[in-house]
This record gives C-alpha cells, sequence and structure tokens, in this order.
C-alpha cells in the first residue's frame, strides 16, 4: 500500500496548481493500516514534489483505540501537529449504539494520552440525538469536552442509514427513532453553550477556538482545490472536475502498479457547480460570495437565483451581508434544506 501511494503522489504531482501546501490530511483508516514511520515516509515523499508553508496544518484522523502510547510517541516523532480523533461520546450506552470498537474511559484517555505527547491542537467529533441520549447526558458530554480543554470540535445529529444495524433495530421497534425536535433543541444549545466558552461556530458543524478553525475543512468549504490520495480518496481542480479513487485496496495496488492510476472522474456542469456552491458555502459562517457567483455563472443562472432568495430574503431565512448571502445563525439546523431549495433541477 506505501508504495502505491508514492507512486500515486509522483504521478499527479503536477494537478495541483498551488505547489505550496497549506495543510495535509490524514483520513479514513489510516492509522490502522500506515504505522508512524509509513507515516513520515508518505510526508517525506509529498515534500519531494512540494513546497510546506512554514505553519502547515499537518492532521491525522484516528479512532481513540488507534491512539495507544507506542502509537502517539512515533507520531509526536513526526511532523503530524494535529489530531482529529472520533470520539463521538463519552457514555458506553451511546457508543454501543453506534458499534465503537472503544469504550467511554478509552475515549477520554485517549485525548489526555494525545496530549501528553504534545498534541494540543486537538479536534473531536461528537454525536447528538442518540435514542440512548437526552439533554441531561448531551451537557455532561459537553462539559467533559471542555474540561479536557479540546480546542475544536466537529458535532453531527445521529442519522439513520438504511441496511445497518442501527436501522434495522429501530424498524423492529427495539430502539425508539432520533426525534428531530431533540436534536434541534441539542444542536442550539450546543452553540449557546460553545460560544458562551469562547468558541466560535464558523460552519454549521464545526466549533473552534480563536486560532483553531480547521485550515483543512475550511479550503473544502472556500471551493479550493485538494487532492486525494489512497483508496477511495476524492480530489477537486478548484473548478470543473471531480474524481475519486477505487475504494478497493488490491484494485488500487494492482493499477498503481502497472503505471496507471486507479480513479475515475467526473465534469461538473454549470448546474453541479451551482449546486455545489449553495450547499457548501451556505453552511459557514462567511456564506456564498455574490461577486464569485456573478463572475463564475451566466446570466440565466444568475437570474435563477436571485428569483428564488427574494421571499427566502423577505423571511429573513435568508440575508445578505457584506455582500455574501448567509444563513442566519437561528436557522442553520436547517441550513441543508435551505440550501437544496435553491438547486437547479
Amino acid at each position: 500500500m506505501l508504495a502505491a501511494m508514492k507512486k500515486e503522489i509522483l504521478l499527479r504531482k503536477d494537478e495541483l496548481q498551488n505547489k505550496t501546501l497549506q495543510s495535509l490530511y490524514f483520513g479514513g483508516g489510516t492509522p490502522s493500516i500506515l504505522s508512524p514511520d509509513e507515516i513520515k515516509s508518505l510526508i517525506d515523499e509529498v515534500v519531494k514534489h512540494f513546497n510546506f508553508e512554514n505553519d502547515i496544518e499537518i492532521t491525522l484522523e484516528a479512532n481513540p483505540d488507534d491512539l495507544d502510547k507506542s502509537f502517539l510517541k512515533g507520531l509526536s516523532d513526526s511532523p503530524i501537529n494535529r489530531l482529529s480523533i472520533g470520539t463521538q461520546s463519552f457514555f458506553e450506552a451511546d457508543l454501543q449504539l453506534m458499534n465503537r470498537a472503544h469504550s467511554s474511559s478509552e475515549a477520554e484517555d485517549s485525548i489526555k494520552r494525545s496530549q501528553d505527547f504534545g498534541f494540543e491542537n486537538l479536534s473531536i467529533d461528537l454525536i447528538y440525538g442518540s435514542p440512548t441520549s437526552n439533554m441531561e447526558i448531551w451537557k455532561q458530554n459537553l462539559n467533559k469536552t471542555i474540561a479536557l480543554e479540546v480546542p475544536h470540535i466537529s458535532s453531527y445529529a445521529l442519522t439513520v442509514e438504511p441496511k445497518t444495524a442501527l436501522g434495522n433495530w429501530i424498524s423492529k421497534g427495539k430502539i425508539i427513532s432520533p426525534k428531530e425536535e431533540e436534536q434541534n433543541q441539542e444542536f442550539y444549545y450546543l452553540s449557546d453553550f460553545l460560544k458562551d466558552k469562547g468558541f466560535q461556530h464558523y460552519e454549521v458543524s464545526n466549533f473552534a477556538k480563536p486560532g483553531f478553525y480547521s485550515r483543512h475543512n475550511s479550503a473544502y468549504w472556500k471551493y479550493k482545490e485538494y487532492l486525494g490520495i489512497g483508496p477511495s480518496a476524492h480530489s477537486y481542480n478548484g473548478f470543473n472536475v471531480r474524481s475519486w479513487n477505487v475504494a478497493n485496496n488490491q484494485q488500487y495496488v494492482k493499477k498503481l502498479s502497472s503505471g496507471l492510476l486507479a480513479k475515475e472522474q467526473e465534469i461538473l456542469s454549470q448546474k453541479d457547480q451551482f449546486n455545489e456552491m449553495m450547499m457548501i458555502g451556505l453552511r459557514t459562517t462567511w456564506g456564498v460570495d455574490l461577486n464569485g457567483l456573478n463572475e463564475k455563472f451566466n446570466g440565466e443562472i444568475m437570474e435563477y437565483f436571485y428569483n428564488e432568495i427574494k421571499s427566502k430574503l423577505e423571511e429573513g431565512i435568508l440575508v445578505i451581508e457584506e455582500n455574501h448571502l448567509k444563513i442566519p445563525e437561528r436557522h442553520w439546523f436547517m441550513a441543508d434544506g435551505i440550501a437544496a431549495d435553491l438547486f437547479m433541477v
């Protein structure tokens, strides 16, 4: 796998127009596949073909059970300077419902261990609206997070996917389906609570102390180009081409061993690009840049856009501030639905 990923970096080194990187992100199952030495080796390979900003953000995504002392010791000797930990909850019933491999104590201990090894730039994932939770448990989850001094939080409502254990349990009446009203209440409590603790709510699901915004994810939300390496990784040229690698590890390695890329791609139409800008931009505190929108799209699309937003501006569901279209934060829980109403079909 390591050799294949290095080969892919070499073959795709000219795809990014900007050869100076502000962020590097190791996601998915990296810790369970690659050792710290192999991660360092991959970073060395990237350095051969790209320049790094002096303060580049290099993130590793990991589950709590990945972060034992041996692994963290190896990471502390690498350029990795940010960890994103899939905590989900500090309560056992929540973790069991979500079929997580780690326990509640491991969730807490992994954060403390990471800090002991010098990782202060931490992000954790938290899930709200679980049938095994309630507002009191949610408050305790958030208090625990603050006590652990985590500077970045990504938080999502529990969703029920078809053909999953959770979906099956709910269909059989073993577990109550998550209630949207309760998720709404927990979302707004989360936002108010974290703002009182000095966090900035900069994207619907993301909160950060000043100076701890995710640089990598912010690039996605601002439609910047990015290059994804490895099985299932996605890439975007910042304009109209999106590509993705095959998910199957064996197919990925076999293709690259033959000197071929293991990817597919699609050309985004003007409508596709417009819809993505609505969906992504309206989830952020920055909103959608109207100047950029007018430069990018033709008169027909812009005529459609201004017609569609008129009633929502009158209702206060959308606002224009400093020539950016935004959803007021009091409506952020419904952001995806509001954006979808603007889609061109």
